[in-house]
């Protein structure tokens, strides 16, 4: 009894630690001082987002006291300098669905901790890891550093909670900014945007994509007005034309491959085929071609397809109103109009009318409908 009296003491010393031990370690789900939150963006195909907490101010000294300059010894974990975690709590997650550039320096698709060295004389090094996984940055390692840039930082607004914020953004790039106190913290990233395309392309067109028309369709047209190779999107047009089970000669397609011919320097073939396109395109697709016409600013080419849709089409909908646009674009306001009141009373419905009405107007006026 004496011996087991001795050991009861040990045994409640024990109990209270591992009761600590657990109510310290949050097993539940409760809300957090800094907030969890992301941010996403996509640029051409390629998806970035940013995983981060959200700190507040609060009143308190930021830059150089509650975000030290410099690297630091946070004093706990295996680093022994280490960067900023860009936000709070766990690492800040950036992540690439393709490879990009970083201020014009390449870096591979994946998921990257994001940290940051504050300098004093407004300048930032921000610092992309291959570790995403660790708490903060109190396991940083530098030989686990993907990339690294320097920056500039600007002055902003006071900023209460940090915030990351995508701007600038373009067909090819967006900046991604990190926003707190009165410091903004800016990097852009840039993707090949044509070049992931067209890799994407070639891998869908030998999968499911592939055993669609249109697929090529698109695909021979996306290279031809984003400077792919002209072969290729001549190979990818031929097959939606002719070849496949699916092919299919159509208004769309032998426009298309017309304009790639034209770009290689075979014109006189490519005419061709804008003459026969014109044979099969239906009312709408001929008076869209010409309003298209008109734009590249071909209005003498534009009239002669609206002339021709006149013939094919007499007496429909939207003939006359072609004709009056081709009219306007050579100058002759007087043949416009006369068009124009014949389109009015064959409008197929009242926002078609009003337009009509509002262009009478313009070219009584003395204006160009288009």
């Amino acid at each position: 009894m004496k011996q087991l009296n001795s050991m009861i003491p040990g045994i409640m010393l024990l109990c209270m630690f591992l009761v600590n031990s657990t109510a310290n370690s949050q097993l539940l789900d409760l809300p957090r001082a800094s907030q969890m939150a992301s941010v996403s963006q996509r640029i051409g195909i390629t998806d970035v987002g940013v995983t981060y907490s959200r700190p507040n101010v609060a009143e308190r000294p930021v830059w150089g006291q509650l975000v030290p300059y410099g690297m630091n010894n946070l004093g706990f974990g295996s680093a022994k300098e280490a960067p900023w975690r860009a936000g709070a709590n766990e690492n800040t997650v950036i992540s690439f669905s393709d490879a990009v550039s970083i201020e014009g320096r390449p870096l591979d698709a994946g998921s990257y901790g994001l940290h940051m060295v504050i300098h004093e004389d407004d300048r930032a090094t921000v610092i992309f890891s291959r570790n995403h996984t660790a708490w903060g940055s109190f396991f940083y390692d530098p030989s686990e550093d993907a990339l690294r840039v320097e920056v500039g930082t600007d002055e902003i607004p006071h900023t209460e909670q940090l915030t990351y914020l995508f701007t600038d953004v373009d067909q090819n790039s967006a900046t991604v900014s990190l926003n707190w106190e009165k410091k903004q913290i800016p990097f852009k990233i840039s993707a090949d945007v044509t070049q992931l395309v067209l890799e994407d392309i070639r891998e869908k067109l030998q999968n499911s994509p592939g055993f669609n028309r249109q697929s090529w369709e698109q695909a021979a047209n996306f290279s031809l007005n984003n400077g792919g190779d002209l072969d290729e999107a001549l190979s990818w047009i031929n097959k939606a034309i002719e070849g496949q089970f699916f092919s299919q000669k159509t208004f769309n397609n032998l426009q298309v491959k017309a304009q790639i011919l034209d770009k290689l320097g075979r014109a006189e073939e490519g005419a061709a085929l804008m003459k026969e396109s014109l044979e099969i395109g239906t009312v709408f697709e001929i008076h869209q071609y010409g309003r298209q016409l008109i734009a590249q600013g071909q209005p003498k080419e534009a009239l002669e397809v609206f002339k021709r849709n006149y013939r094919t089409y007499k007496n429909t909908w939207p003939v006359d109103y072609g004709l009056a646009r081709g009219y306007s674009a050579t100058g002759d306001y007087k043949k416009a109009i006369k068009h124009l009141k014949i389109a009015a009373g064959r409008a197929p419905d009242q926002l078609n009318k009003d337009a009509v009405t509002a262009n009478i107007q313009k070219l009584e006026k003395g204006e160009d409908i288009n």
